[in-house]
């Protein structure tokens, strides 16, 4: 956790639910952000934000976030399904995960994938964001199937889907607001994962 940061979980409904941890960044200084984590909803806010701004916009930050997981949530099925249509679509079909499942364990991660068994699991932090974002996690899994490191041959599979940048934009620049991030590391030969910011909404 920066050092910087003054976190504080608050207390009673709503901004100061035990479940809402707000967390103030000198670095922010007009965005505000919401995502989940575990059981918590952390909010991410300017430090020099006042009190009722706070509140303000703790609370339009949690109903954004619970509008638009429900708009964009996917259940398993229909994220394995999806899965299959975005291989099918552009890669070919060549990558056949034997599972696509949703974790809440991956506070550093998007998504990670084994190769060796075939195995892809996605942050449900990814539940809530655009669907153009979804797909490009769920392909970046699914072409560490066919290559399980970051080489020409890996970023030339996901050349072929037209919003790969603008995924990838979407989800870096956080990491400009919100400090530093961890780098997208890989063991080339078992587990590959994005490594990337929280996002925010």
């Amino acid at each position: 956790m920066a050092a910087d940061r003054a976190n504080r979980p608050a207390a009673g409904p709503g901004p100061t639910d035990p479940a809402v941890e707000v967390r103030r960044s000198p670095r922010r200084r007009r965005t505000v952000s919401a995502y989940r984590e575990g059981d918590r909803t952390v909010v991410l806010i300017p430090a020099q934000m006042s009190a009722g701004e706070e509140e303000r916009w703790v609370r339009a930050m949690l109903d954004r976030l619970e509008r638009r997981e429900r708009r964009s949530a996917l259940d398993e099925p229909e994220l394995s399904r999806r899965a299959l249509v975005l291989s099918a679509q552009y890669l070919g079909g060549r990558a056949r995960p034997v599972s696509v499942r949703w974790v809440g364990n991956q506070a550093a991660r998007w998504g990670s994938c084994t190769p060796v068994d075939g195995t892809i699991r996605i942050s449900d932090r990814v539940r809530g964001l655009p669907e153009y974002v979804v797909d490009y996690v769920l392909l970046h899994e699914l072409a560490h199937l066919l290559v399980p490191n970051h080489g020409p041959e890996f970023w030339a599979l996901l050349k072929a889907y037209s919003r790969t940048e603008r995924a990838r934009g979407y989800l870096e620049g956080y990491s400009r607001s919100d400090g530093p991030t961890d780098r997208d590391d890989h063991d080339d030969q078992d587990d590959s994962d994005i490594r990337e910011p929280d996002v925010d909404i």
